[in-house]
């Protein structure tokens, strides 16, 4: 119930109790039957605020359109997916929204909340591409997190009593998007060669490829990375972005070792494809493209596109994908390159120019 009503309620129970002392004091037979009724009104409230704590967050939200929809005075037309109420005297601008694209996880904190507050200032709308729903209070903010479906750009606007909330699908922002993956990270380090881990080469490689995207400002490319420092999200995540945001490509990052793991001369750039995808605008030509790209960048010996429809993330992937063995970590020459903050540049702006190339060839 919101807080307008049990203000109401407060009010009419105050005339009552009134009306009910000055009929006691004449009417002391009442006492018992007035001491009765309150009691039944208070424990009215606390079931129905304990009938919402036991909802689901998706549960509370189509609980409070219906409440919404019979209470006459109550304004619900709005044209925005979600309406949450603004506390007294908390501007919309002091509330924020984080994002974690890879579990398609939103995070809305809205200031001077706890979690009751969510009881008495309902959030109304649309449970549409919303897989479940919750409030909490956090380090003084009440906090909303909504897991999505799929991949979402939150669009916010408030006036001076409400929050609200849109999801827009990336295509609806950008003309062009792309996934880029830095293999392995967190307790998967990939190889490692004297003391140097795989994860933290692909890292550092992805990072500069940001870096190209965010100096270029293009705002009709959306760029999306599974990871951008050591953590290690899950196969189904990484693949899951790229699927679940609608990606034009999906570009994975990693580097190379020989089978016995020894310092060998064998060195060079090679991108794996998926074999089954048959699409001329499909996965290996993507890898082609790749390849020849970074290795017109850098200057590494071009070994070829290998089939990798094995390789989960690249059999798993609705669109087209290409995984980029950048160079052998267990030659001694590549390895030291690897290293090297100029050449993971160049092999940053290589791929790069491989996915400009690809979007002018019409993926």
């Amino acid at each position: 119930m919101e807080e307008k009503i049990l203000k109401r309620t407060a009010v009419f129970l105050t005339l009552i109790s009134v009306l009910i002392c000055g009929t006691i004091f004449y009417f002391p037979q009442l006492r018992a039957v007035s001491e009765l009724w309150v009691a039944a009104m208070e424990e009215y409230k606390l079931k129905i605020t304990a009938e919402q704590m036991n909802m689901t967050g998706l549960e509370l939200l189509e609980y409070n359109n219906e409440q919404a929809k019979q209470q006459e005075d109550k304004d619900i037309s709005f044209d925005s997916q979600l309406r949450l109420e603004l506390p007294l005297g908390v501007p919309g601008n002091e509330l924020k929204i984080s994002q974690d694209y890879v579990t398609q996880t939103i995070d809305i904190k809205i200031p001077f909340a706890d979690s009751e507050y969510f009881y008495h200032y309902p959030m109304l709308g649309r449970s549409d591409n919303i897989d479940s729903l919750t409030y909490e209070g956090r380090e003084g903010y009440g906090v909303v997190e909504i897991v999505t479906s799929q991949v979402f750009e939150v669009e916010s606007s408030y006036d001076k009593d409400y929050f609200y909330i849109d999801f827009l699908t990336p295509k609806e922002v950008y003309d062009k998007v792309i996934v880029i993956d830095a293999g392995h990270g967190g307790n998967a380090p990939g190889t490692t060669k004297q003391g140097v881990n795989e994860k933290d080469i692909d890292l550092d490689i992805v990072l500069k490829l940001k870096e190209i995207f965010d100096a270029k400002d293009d705002r009709s490319v959306g760029v999306y990375y599974t990871r951008t420092e050591d953590v290690n999200p899950s196969f189904e995540n990484r693949v899951g972005l790229a699927n679940k945001s609608g990606a034009d490509l999906f570009i994975s990052i990693h580097n190379n070792a020989t089978q016995s793991g020894r310092m060998s001369n064998i060195n060079g750039t090679q991108v794996m494809y998926d074999e089954l995808d048959e699409d001329i605008l499909g996965s290996r030509g993507l890898a082609q493209i790749c390849l020849e790209e970074v290795t017109a960048q850098t200057g590494s010996s071009n070994k070829g596109i290998v089939e990798g429809n094995d390789i989960f993330i690249i059999r798993s992937s609705h669109v087209p994908a290409a995984l980029i063995e950048v160079g052998f970590m267990t030659n001694q020459t590549e390895l030291n390159n690897l290293k090297s903050e100029e050449y993971q540049e160049k092999v940053a702006q290589g791929i790069y120019n491989a996915v400009m190339r690809a979007f002018a060839e019409g993926y």
